[in-house]
């Protein structure tokens, strides 16, 4: 979908507006945008054209690890050898062209020397689904490596599921790197999924107590993670360092805490490509960082999640941030914060582009609900804000052009008297448009210009 001007945002409003004629002669005097309306469903939201391939494993052959044969212990004890005989079986079953393979219940601790700062732990190849029975566990042995994958990916059309998986973060001895003397020991992770893997499926699985990640995508296509707990990780509960077509979905992500950034979701690809991500249906709560970031990702949907801060927990960053030049439709979320962050009680933060204030595409934020929330938006451009509900906290945009704000609702908290007057909508040099905002019971006119930046009073003011 091409760049979204501010005419082009507007062609979305026309229904919104059409009871309006001082607004409708507003829409029709701006001739030259052209309605995009094939590519935004019926609450003027981009469609989502995109599908994440599921792995397709055609043979359906099956082997039960045979614990004996291979002599793999299953108590948790003697690490070394239960990671080579068990590698062993894996790569037989997959030499011998076995589709499923099954581990049998029990207690399995991995974990081998592979460097200095390297611990490997198990890898799964093309082509098989991955089964643990019911109440397994794979747990890394108590290490002092900065890296380590209890599972890594190794190809395409893989499936890993109904299991638990453990890091030794109660145990790990952070020992200090000889480069620079630092012990974040922030890599170490549940499973990798790696450049060479592609439609991979991570389902029904318990992912905890890492050292850094609950899982890792780096440079992979098609991933899905669905109906998996993943909790008590250090760094993040998902890191996604380049990845296309990625569906995070039905998952409790929950209690990441230990070392920056500490999100559930962490979207930073680093200079690689991020792109058609799909963040819906989750709950996600106690988490310090914050429930999800966008540094890098375009094309990336955030639906239908439950976000809570949680009693006794605090934020470091906020429940939704993005960064600037990121491309994010955030709708239908309900996000409940109880003592804020260090940004305030802001359930969305989208952080500044410095001088630059164009975007490569409007962010859309529409009806969510906010408890004890609001969201602010400053020195960027294009957004199209519709029928969100703030609950005692504030709207603001600050040195911002191209915003429409239709059909919101803001409301005072008594707890925060000292946010009523200048703080409910606030605007610091914006342009863009509004309609049919409340103010609690009491609509609120709202002067937005197309072309004439508008500031509060108040703000003028030093309020």
């Amino acid at each position: 979908m091409k760049k979204l001007t501010y005419y082009t945002l507007i062609s979305v409003v026309i229904f919104f507006l059409s009871c309006s004629n001082e607004n409708s002669d507003f829409i029709m005097n701006n001739s030259d945008y052209e309605a995009d309306s094939e590519d935004l469903d019926t609450d003027g939201l981009p469609k989502v054209t995109f599908d994440v391939k599921l792995p397709i494993i055609s043979n359906t052959q099956e082997y039960i690890i045979d614990l004996n044969r291979w002599d793999i212990p299953n108590n948790g004890t003697n690490a070394i050898k239960t990671t080579t005989n068990l590698q062993a079986a894996i790569d037989w079953a997959h030499e011998e062209n076995y589709g499923r393979v099954v581990l049998p219940k029990g207690e399995y601790l991995v974990g081998e020397d592979i460097n200095d700062i390297y611990q490997g732990g198990i890898e799964i190849h093309d082509n098989t689904e991955f089964v643990f029975s019911e109440g397994t566990i794979l747990e890394i042995d108590t290490n002092n490596k900065w890296n380590y994958c209890v599972i890594s990916l190794n190809g395409d059309n893989i499936i890993i599921r109904d299991g638990t998986i453990k890091g030794d973060r109660d145990t790990h001895v952070f020992t200090p790197r000889d480069s620079d003397g630092k012990t974040a020991h922030d890599e170490g992770h549940g499973i990798c999924v790696w450049n060479t893997s592609n439609q991979v499926l991570i389902e029904n699985m318990k992912i905890h107590n890492l050292t850094g990640d609950g899982s890792l995508v780096l440079d992979a296509k098609d991933v899905t993670f669905t109906n998996n707990n993943i909790n008590n990780n250090r760094r993040q509960g998902i890191s996604i360092v380049g990845g296309t077509r990625i569906e995070i979905k039905n998952n409790e992500i929950h209690n990441i805490s230990g070392t920056s950034p500490q999100f559930g979701i962490d979207i930073e690809g680093g200079g690689r490509e991020d792109k058609d991500i799909i963040i819906q249906n989750n709950y996600f709560h106690h988490n310090t960082g914050g429930d999800i970031v966008n540094t890098s990702g375009e094309n990336v949907y955030i639906l239908d999640n439950v976000m809570e801060q949680g009693e006794g927990s605090k934020y470091v960053d906020g429940p939704i941030v993005s960064w600037h030049k990121t491309h994010n439709i955030i709708a239908r979320n309900t996000i409940t914060m109880v003592t804020g962050s260090a940004n305030g009680r802001l359930g969305y933060i989208q952080y500044s582009g410095g001088g630059d204030k164009g975007h490569n595409r409007a962010t859309y934020v529409h009806d969510n609900i906010c408890n004890s929330c609001g969201m602010y938006m400053y020195k960027s451009s294009d957004a199209d804000v519709r029928r969100n509900k703030f609950y005692g906290y504030f709207v603001a945009f600050s040195e911002f052009e191209n915003v429409i704000l239709v059909d919101n609702l803001v409301t005072y908290s008594e707890d925060h008297p000292n946010l009523r007057f200048c703080w409910s909508y606030r605007f610091n040099e914006v342009t863009g448009f509004a309609s049919g905002n409340y103010l609690g019971d009491a609509p609120e006119e709202l002067p937005l210009s197309e072309s004439k930046p508008y500031t509060l009073q108040c703000v003028l003011d030093g309020w």
